[in-house]
């Protein structure tokens, strides 16, 4: 099979036959095998009625319905597990999302050899205040902080090599960060490319403003398991021995001046250099302790991956 269409949506039962009939028109018209996963993230209206109609008449599609809604990134996630194209393309079901880019899209997978390429509008129809201007700083802050350098994470039309999808793991709010999660992974040939942005033609956006605070927390986690997901020490020993460093030279600062400097001055306990001693040793000590058995976990984890491997491998034998 040429093509995966993974379709997330919520509650758009409006669009759903005029999407699908236009994924259809390009599909035919450029000769590709394909499928359409509708991925219905617990919609209450009749989004899954439609997409069963769809399906009925038409045996490549397929749809998922879960009970409640989980959030984009579980149904991606669940829509990756089920994809069985070489090329995997992820679009939103609101018609925003112009399915004339998938020729071009998947061109650049198959032909340039890119493991991934992500959507750029750069001429969009939303609201300037709402959320073009959250938007492009929080971009910025994600290019900075991953060193992914796309001009637009937020966007739902991106391309797919079939290993990236199945080797990367989306739960969370992590759907925005797929890119930096597949560089994490070891994909490094990751494109951009400009794609027309539709003004939406029904219902209503569902995201607000709080999408964009999750994100820098969502932002936050990936920076750190990019960083030293591997090396926990690395992050935690070093703010241990600096905390224990600074409380030490306190302590050591009291001691020489209680002794030798003034000796019948305030007792040591009376002075506020005491407690900021003995909070940023014991604070260090617990930096350094989350650490090590950060570490620990890791070893073991690779240690009971190594057995199931060798399990595995002496079961073939």
């Amino acid at each position: 099979m040429n093509i995966s269409v993974v379709i997330p949506l919520l509650n758009e039962e409006e669009s759903l036959k005029e999407l699908h009939n236009w994924i259809v028109s390009v599909m035919q018209s450029n000769s590709f095998s394909y499928e359409i996963l509708f991925i219905d993230d617990g919609s209450t209206d009749n989004s899954w009625q439609v997409i069963q109609d769809l399906s009925s008449t038409n045996n490549n599609v397929r749809g998922i319905k879960f009970l409640q809604n989980f959030g984009k990134s579980q149904a991606l996630h669940a829509g990756f597990a089920e994809a069985k194209g070489d090329v995997v393309i992820t679009m939103d079901a609101d018609l925003q999302d112009s399915p004339e880019e998938i020729p071009e899209l998947y061109k650049l997978i198959t032909a340039e050899k890119y493991d991934l390429v992500s959507g750029w509008k750069k001429k969009r129809f939303d609201s300037v205040i709402a959320k073009n201007l959250p938007s492009k700083l929080f971009n910025w802050a994600a290019r900075r902080t991953s060193g992914v350098q796309l001009n637009d994470f937020n966007c739902g039309l991106k391309a797919y090599d079939k290993k990236v999808i199945k080797t990367i793991d989306v739960y969370g709010e992590m759907h925005r960060y797929i890119p930096v999660l597949a560089k994490s992974a070891g994909f490094s040939k990751i494109g951009e490319k400009v794609v027309k942005h539709q003004p939406r033609k029904y219902g209503h956006t569902k995201f607000g403003m709080n999408r964009f605070i999750n994100g820098f927390l969502d932002l936050m986690t990936i920076w750190f398991i990019s960083r030293f997901g591997r090396r926990p020490m690395h992050l935690f020993g070093a703010l241990g021995v600096l905390m224990f460093l600074i409380g030490f030279g306190f302590a050591f600062y009291l001691g020489i001046n209680k002794l030798f400097i003034n000796p019948t001055g305030r007792l040591i306990t009376d002075r506020p250099q005491f407690f900021i001693a003995l909070s940023t040793m014991i604070i260090g000590v617990q930096f350094f302790i989350a650490g090590f058995l950060g570490e620990l976990i890791l070893r073991t984890k690779k240690e009971q991956q190594r057995y199931h491997i060798e399990s595995e491998i002496n079961t073939e034998k």
